[in-house]
């Protein structure tokens, strides 16, 4: 178990007919991550909803801020329980086993239009054995074919768009890379979290997408960009692509600052610190364990 101190700092000046938003700051409660010492604080005395998605965990905050400057400051104390596993004992699940919450994760979304890379998928991945390995291949193509560089894409770039420039951050790795797993039928999604132990030399910590392929009826955590540490990943959302988990929806004339991000590891009740570190292994923080569908029964 890895325990994860967080803090996130966020701040808008709002014009004078206010602005509603969507938060997606909340730790997520999930079987492989629990959430304790958690607090949240609003400059404005404002009203809060937070509804929790009953299948991914995900916490969704919404309110309505007045005119002038809203700050947020959220913190917590996160526990990360992991699950790891050979990759070499990892297959692909046919698409008849698909559990039925999974299912919606094979077919093309707005970022992500596997759709339309079918025949690159097929001509690039399409012999290789189907399981974990073929996974990973895909990551390293992304990672082969794409550069990293801040400030190259925006809100609409689409896993087409980098597939043509050749640039993005890191969730224009994660929509080419679920995009090309889709088109292979095989299920992936997009999850949020900080970008915990990236380079400095990036830039100050950020928000950052992660990927999850299922793969032996258990979602397994990937990091196509590869500049943070897998392990370390504080899941905030899971969703189809980054429309389904942006960390702030806005509605209305506000402008941003760069949020303010901490996340470092610290010891467990028992005074003994886990560090995240590169493992070899499949890494997993799902509960895992859905065994397969069982048989439909045809017509008499």
């Amino acid at each position: 178990m890895t325990r994860i101190a967080l803090q996130l700092d966020l701040s808008y000046q709002i014009d004078a007919q206010g602005a509603d938003f969507v938060f997606n700051i909340h730790a997520a409660q999930t079987a492989g991550q629990s959430v304790s010492g958690e607090n949240l604080w609003l400059s404005q005395p404002l009203a809060t909803r937070i509804h929790t998605d009953p299948v991914t965990g995900t916490r969704f905050m919404r309110l309505r801020a007045g005119p002038g400057e809203l700050r947020v400051h959220y913190a917590a104390t996160v526990d990360i329980h992991h699950h790891f596993a050979d990759p070499a004992t990892l297959a692909e699940v046919p698409v008849c086993d698909l559990p039925p919450e999974v299912f919606p994760y094979i077919l093309p979304s707005r970022y992500c239009q596997s759709d339309r890379l079918g025949k690159l998928a097929m001509a690039e991945f399409g012999r290789l054995w189907p399981g974990y390995a073929r996974v990973l291949a895909i990551q390293h193509w992304v990672q082969r074919q794409v550069v990293f560089t801040s400030n190259t894409t925006n809100s609409s770039t689409s896993a087409v768009d980098t597939l043509i420039e050749r640039v993005g951050v890191c969730r224009d790795f994660a929509h080419l890379m679920i995009a090309l797993c889709r088109a292979l039928n095989i299920p992936a999604r997009f999850t949020t979290g900080t970008d915990f132990g990236a380079d400095p030399a990036l830039g100050p910590p950020d928000f950052h997408a992660y990927v999850e392929v299922y793969l032996g009826h258990r979602w397994y955590l990937f990091d196509p960009s590869g500049t943070a540490i897998p392990m370390g990943l504080v899941r905030f959302g899971t969703g189809r692509d980054a429309a389904d988990v942006a960390f702030a929806t806005i509605f209305g004339g506000v402008q941003a600052r760069a949020p303010v991000i901490q996340a470092f590891d610290v010891a467990d009740a028992s005074g003994t610190r886990h560090p995240p570190y590169h493992r070899n292994e499949a890494i997993s923080t799902d509960a895992g364990g859905r065994a397969p569908m069982g048989k439909g029964i045809g017509p008499a």
